[in-house]
């Protein structure tokens, strides 16, 4: 199924408003999910809907939350979100970092107690519209082994960095501490695909292509990834006192509670560094310098971090519209508001 952008984001926040949520907040998280299905992100798309209204309904989201944002210093903030929707409460955040960073050079913002708040590139590209450089990090409920173990105790533990170029193009890196996202086995799932044999084990920690199969995640490139894994929940976790490691609340298991998730971004004025005319010449210069190297056996260019995205964001729009599961499609037109297909071992079961 093809749709427009206009019609994708419409049914998406008739959806979310529908479950509950207000008017605002349902066209600003609509607004997240679409930029990511257009950019072929379709874990982190449409695909969670179906959860968040479930979670929405059942009260695990603050529909009408008291957000407050708090200075601790002249480059130091914290966000409460009062376990309000995740999408919103990352966003406002990321406004007030934005007017903190430009204001005093730097600014590291932490939002705690939100819900789940998605694709980290969206938010790091809003600084790299500003002309700003951004990181942000995010946790996430137990799902990954750790390197050495059996049962999970990390998240996928994502991580986003971006930042501007002289021209159009922007630099947005978006990752999962593991090899991939759990939202990727969802959308194998909802498509009825199988998955590489090296993106999760079983209850056993045997590798498995059947995605209905999944019991843990791993992380990417063994120890490193799970070093990576620790530093994400330190930043994002046990620096902002909210729940950490295998303490961070499930997804799926009980959705009438608030999750209690923590977020950090991180944002750096580069003219406090450099010649900020200079910066941005040299960021062009480095996709430029990237794009000419001579491609390997089996692949067609090197890409900068974020262009691929676009390519795929352009091409949809050039062959009639984004690409949803037809599932999806019926269920965003569909009166019901969840299927109760949620469960906290299966995560998303069928």
């Amino acid at each position: 199924m093809k749709l427009v952008r206009a019609e994708l984001k419409d049914l998406m926040k008739k959806k979310l408003m529908r479950a509950g949520l207000k008017e605002d907040h349902a066209d600003i998280t609509a607004e997240i999910l679409t930029w990511s299905d257009e950019r072929g992100y379709h874990s982190h798309g449409a695909v969670r809907v179906e959860y968040y209204c479930e979670r929405i309904s059942k009260g695990g989201i603050t529909v009408d939350p008291h957000f407050e944002f708090k200075e601790t210093g002249p480059c130091s903030a914290i966000f409460e979100g009062d376990n309000g929707c995740g999408y919103v409460a990352a966003t406002k955040a990321m406004e007030q970092a934005i007017e903190m960073a430009k204001k005093n050079g730097i600014a590291v913002v932490g939002v705690r107690n939100i819900s789940h708040s998605g694709a980290l590139g969206y938010y790091t590209e809003m600084a790299a519209d500003q002309n700003l450089v951004a990181i942000s990090f995010c946790q996430s409920d137990p799902m990954a082994v750790p390197t050495g173990g059996t049962e999970p105790y990390y998240g996928t533990n994502p991580i986003s960095f971006a930042a501007p170029t002289a021209d159009e193009r922007k630099v947005v890196f978006d990752m999962a501490t593991t090899v991939q996202a759990w939202g990727k086995i969802l959308d194998k799932r909802s498509r009825g695909e199988s998955i590489p044999d090296t993106w999760a084990v079983d209850e056993k920690g045997n590798p498995v292509t059947d995605p209905n199969k999944v019991n843990a995640l791993v992380p990417i490139a063994g120890a490193k990834g799970y070093g990576l894994m620790m530093m994400v929940d330190i930043f994002s976790g046990i620096l902002l006192g909210v729940p950490f490691g295998k303490h961070v609340s499930s997804m799926y298991h009980d959705c009438s509670k608030g999750r209690e998730l923590g977020h950090m971004h991180i944002v750096m004025d580069p003219k406090r560094f450099t010649n900020i005319e200079e910066f941005m010449k040299n960021m062009s210069v480095t996709c430029n310098e990237l794009n000419a190297i001579t491609p390997a056996d089996g692949y067609d260019k090197v890409y900068y971090p974020g262009e691929r995205a676009v390519m795929r964001r352009d091409k949809y729009y050039n062959n009639g519209g984004i690409e949803i599961v037809d599932a999806i499609y019926e269920y965003l037109k569909s009166d019901a508001i969840h299927f109760n297909r949620y469960d906290h071992k299966n995560r998303f079961a069928e």
